[in-house]
């Protein structure tokens, strides 16, 4: 259970609380973004609400395992995300997207060490611990975007 705990704890410094690594989180990050903001594109990039949209997919798609269903989530599809127009949109994301992580980081915490080592649905995919970890890991690479995004657009508007 120990390393369980500490998944689980990596997975909520980069998501929920942390501030080790990027000084930084995603509900510290975004919880302070407008929906203007997130949905202002910045030349070729990727919006912020693309982004967070994209990573609470994939959160959501292995919660889904997680609690006993099957892994329907394709990459091509991680993009696909709805127009987030207003206020109450953008909030619904981030609600959904905090309710999934703490869901997620629990379901990690109650992993065994040989449940972490079991294959992910299939062997091509590798182990529980290879795909949480890969989450983490994905999170903060896209964490790291958004922040840039941030300045990006303040600066363009003197906020």
């Amino acid at each position: 259970m120990e390393n369980s705990n500490q998944l689980a704890n990596r997975f909520k410094d980069v998501l929920l609380d942390g501030k080790w690594i990027a000084n930084t989180n995603f509900k510290d990050l975004l919880s302070n973004t407008t929906y203007e903001q997130a949905t202002t594109k910045v030349g070729a990039l990727n919006t912020i609400a693309a982004l967070a949209f994209h990573i609470n997919y994939y959160i959501a798609g292995i919660l889904n395992v997680f609690e006993g269903g099957n892994l329907d989530i394709r990459d091509k599809y991680s993009f696909d995300h709805p127009s987030y127009n207003s206020k109450e949109k953008w909030e619904s994301l981030l609600d959904s997207m905090w309710s999934n992580a703490e869901q997620f980081a629990n379901h990690v915490e109650l992993m065994s060490d040989d449940t972490l080592e079991t294959y992910f649905v299939n062997e091509k995919y590798g182990s529980y611990r290879r795909n949480i970890e890969g989450v983490i890991e994905h999170s903060y690479y896209h964490l790291g975007q958004i922040s840039l995004i941030q300045k990006l657009i303040r600066e363009s508007k003197n906020i």
